[in-house]
């Protein structure tokens, strides 16, 4: 996808629709919480929820083959961060842009620390938003991904799924509003926890005990010596 038509995240239906997604994704990780957390958005100029469990935020905006914001990387590349390094993951229409899907929801439970959270938001493929997509793009419209299909590959990661539903709007509007529970609105949200690591248990070694000591009175001996 080219960066003049990934420009589209900055139009006013998306904008809108984007709004939705925050309210609706609110109930979902307001208790989150830790020290870090990362998003990664297809709007350059995305903001993060405010979540008041939660410290610092690193923002990632997706730019044809690059990351722009916080953090300069490849897109094709494994996402620069240490193994559990976050608390809580937002892809924001993020696999749709990307030309490694896969690879990309892998790299975020890489990141993702035991028992924090996974938020996935996107364009539902089965919406009256696709056509205007296909418009607005010249025929060179994301990929949209089923919610069906996310679930299976979120599963494959260790993660178990909390909530999937439908968000937004019926069709595109570049009137501002709010409009988080409609049955065939154009965007979904799935939400997933990273399943806790066994702790290893511990097979203790026996140790022997010493023989017991006769702690009695010699043969002979008398009690009292002065008796």
């Amino acid at each position: 996808m080219s960066q003049r038509d990934q420009d589209i995240y900055s139009s006013a239906p998306l904008r809108n629709l984007l709004a939705e997604e925050t309210v609706a994704l609110a109930p979902g990780l307001q208790r989150c919480s830790g020290p870090h957390a990362l998003l990664v958005s297809a709007a350059a100029d995305d903001m993060p929820p405010v979540l008041p469990l939660l410290g610092n935020w690193t923002c990632l905006s997706m730019a044809g083959q690059r990351y722009g914001g916080d953090v300069k990387a490849r897109t094709d590349e494994s996402l620069p961060f240490i193994d559990d390094a976050f608390d809580l993951v937002l892809l924001r229409h993020a696999l749709e842009v990307s030309g490694t899907p896969q690879q990309m929801l892998e790299e975020a439970s890489r990141v993702l620390a035991p028992g924090g959270v996974l938020a996935l938001t996107g364009l539902h493929p089965l919406s009256a938003w696709l056509p205007w997509m296909m418009w607005r793009t010249r025929g060179n419209a994301p990929t949209m991904h089923s919610p069906l299909l996310l679930e299976r590959w979120v599963r494959r990661r260790e993660l178990d799924i909390e909530r999937v539903e439908r968000v937004g709007r019926l069709w595109p509007s570049r009137h501002a509003g709010i409009d988080t529970t409609h049955a065939l609105g154009g965007g979904y949200l799935l939400i997933a926890r990273k399943r806790r690591r066994m702790a290893a248990p511990i097979r203790l070694k026996p140790k022997a005990l010493p023989a017991t000591v006769n702690v009695g009175l010699a043969p002979g001996a008398r009690r009292n010596a002065a008796s």
